[in-house]
């Protein structure tokens, strides 16, 4: 999510970034570049990734006053904080001294303050600079002006977006607006990791992306999904500026997504029956990629590290009095994710090889990629230029 004032366009050639943005049926999938270039992704860096609300990880992560946690985002990195008060903060991740990083990104502390390795210079856990070797007391030194450089954080459904344009994005809520509807009876917030895997792959955070909103690979690469979910059984839901998906059936017989389809958890209790015997899917652009099952909820957050590196980590969440049973065993779950988890980074791995072939060229989109094809168009009206979200109309799901 980025802001809505836009910023410059792409380097890439706009004339085939048109070409995806034909009408479906007739557009071509985003040109090889934009999945190649470093300069691409430079200004992704800059504007997808660092230039709007980007998801840096789990509220539950900084669940105590003092806990601190480095994440990467966009070209630099994000501080983020819980005050004693237990409030949520944000900060660039830079001394206001010479520029050193507070704390080494993908690190965490726990500290009343925060303190540079490099001279020392001091923050409370709300970003006041509260003592600098040599200046704090001299004459003529205003250390109010010399706090960190806060962003507007919020945290959403258990999750910490961070806006890194600085406020240009606008309201997060208001950018996510109708999704509370779909996710809020699944109530991710309470839920408890129980699982964490962390995947390096070698490829485009896009080409995961793509992977993950359409199921027409299913039948080719994942036998384990096709027996507990139909591939055929996918409906999108009208396509919104911030965030798409849909969902898909289980199969008579199944409880969940499971190597056999039996649930060893619980039912979530937010559920009714249509949400007992689907499995939702949305993406929240760019990079959390939220599954909603029956008894549990997993999340892949992508962290994108160069045109052809993604780091994705996967969590799953169950409802606390499934944790509470004697004996609860998360693997069912995690052991059916971590194959087809892998069948897809296998695959993902393969296109972003393949794309790098000089003879590589836009191919044409299967009727069953409409939800690709709604990314790849956000994709490109942003390398346009132009803001990837506005205010949304009343969500009206598949019948």
């Amino acid at each position: 999510m980025t802001s809505q004032a836009g910023w410059p366009p792409a380097p890439i050639d706009q004339a085939a970034v048109a070409r995806s943005l034909q009408p479906f049926g007739r557009s071509v999938t985003l040109p090889p570049a934009a999945y190649l270039d470093p300069a691409v992704f430079s200004w992704e860096q800059r504007h997808f990734l660092g230039g709007g609300w980007m998801c840096l990880g789990f509220g539950s992560d900084l669940a105590q006053p003092g806990d601190q946690r480095a994440e990467p985002a966009g070209v630099g990195s994000v501080l983020l904080t819980r005050d004693a008060d237990g409030g949520l903060h944000a900060f660039a991740n830079t001394c206001r001294h010479r520029g050193s990083e507070l704390l080494e990104s993908g690190t965490t502390a726990r500290s009343n303050s925060v303190i540079c390795p490099y001279h020392s210079w001091t923050y409370t856990l709300s970003g006041e600079l509260s003592f600098a070797s040599g200046l704090t007391r001299r004459e003529g030194f205003n250390a109010s002006a010399w706090g960190l450089t806060e962003l507007p954080a919020a945290e959403w459904h258990g999750l910490i977006f961070v806006d890194g344009s600085g406020g240009q994005a606008g309201c997060l809520t208001t950018a996510l607006g109708v999704l509370d509807e779909l996710v809020a009876p699944y109530e991710p917030e309470r839920l408890v990791i129980a699982g964490r895997h962390t995947y390096d792959t070698a490829a485009n955070w896009k080409i995961l992306s793509e992977n993950y909103h359409e199921c027409y690979h299913c039948p080719v690469i994942h036998p384990e999904l096709c027996r507990v979910s139909p591939p055929k059984s996918a409906e999108n839901f009208p396509p919104q500026p911030a965030w798409s998906g849909g969902r898909m059936e289980l199969r008579d017989g199944t409880d969940t997504m499971s190597l056999d389809g039996t649930s060893l958890g619980v039912p979530l209790r937010g559920l009714d029956g249509s949400g007992l015997r689907t499995v939702g899917y949305l993406h929240i652009f760019p990079n959390v990629l939220l599954s909603l099952h029956p008894d549990y909820v997993m999340t892949h957050r992508l962290t994108p590290l160069a045109a052809d590196r993604t780091i994705i980590e996967c969590t799953w969440a169950f409802p606390p009095e499934a944790l509470d049973r004697p004996g609860f065993d998360p693997s069912y779950a995690v052991e059916f994710w971590d194959i087809t988890n892998w069948q897809d980074w296998k695959a993902c791995e393969s296109v972003q090889r393949g794309l790098a072939s000089p003879h590589a060229q836009p191919g044409p989109l299967s009727p069953e990629e409409d939800a690709v094809y709604h990314f790849m168009t956000t994709v490109a009206h942003g390398y346009q230029g132009q803001p990837i979200y506005a205010p949304h109309e009343a969500l009206q799901p598949p019948a």
